[in-house]
């Protein structure tokens, strides 16, 4: 038997768009994080960028549970000395809700090249217009269960 190894020439990408008006953040995160990676399909590796490159509409319009919109924080150091910030999610929201989200997909991709290199490949806007028409993407639902229905 022989080892099939995969080349980058094996595998095409697609365009895909996804809707995230009322959708809870986590579990759409860990969803387009999923198709981003690639392991949606039967040629993934771990090692190559054989994912689809993600556009995400209405991300203002993503809802949390509970109280996370006013208890959960960001953070961020600005290099100075006690230069560390924090932004609550509701303001995160009103300033720059396509970061919301890119935040959190970028949590759950590998912290290698390689999960730097796929977060290139997604694309976030706050409401329903976005420059991709030429790609033409194909609109797919992510369900419960973390799969792509095409």
């Amino acid at each position: 038997m022989k080892t099939h190894s995969i080349k980058p020439s094996d595998f095409t990408k697609k365009w895909v768009i996804v809707d995230a008006k009322d959708q809870t953040l986590g579990r759409l995160a860990s969803q387009i994080a999923h198709v981003l990676r690639g392991k949606n399909k039967p040629t993934f590796v771990p090692y190559l960028d054989t994912g689809d490159n993600v556009i995400v509409i209405n991300c203002a319009k993503v809802k949390l549970t509970g109280n996370k919109w006013a208890d959960k924080f960001y953070h961020h150091h600005t290099g100075f000395m006690g230069g560390i910030k924090q932004t609550s999610a509701q303001d995160l929201l009103a300033k720059h809700p396509d970061r919301l989200l890119s935040i959190a997909v970028k949590g759950m991709l590998p912290k290698t090249k390689l999960g730097r290199q796929l977060l290139t490949n997604l694309r976030v806007y706050p409401d329903d217009q976005h420059g991709q028409e030429g790609q033409k993407p194909v609109a797919v639902g992510l369900d419960r269960s973390a799969t792509v229905k095409t």
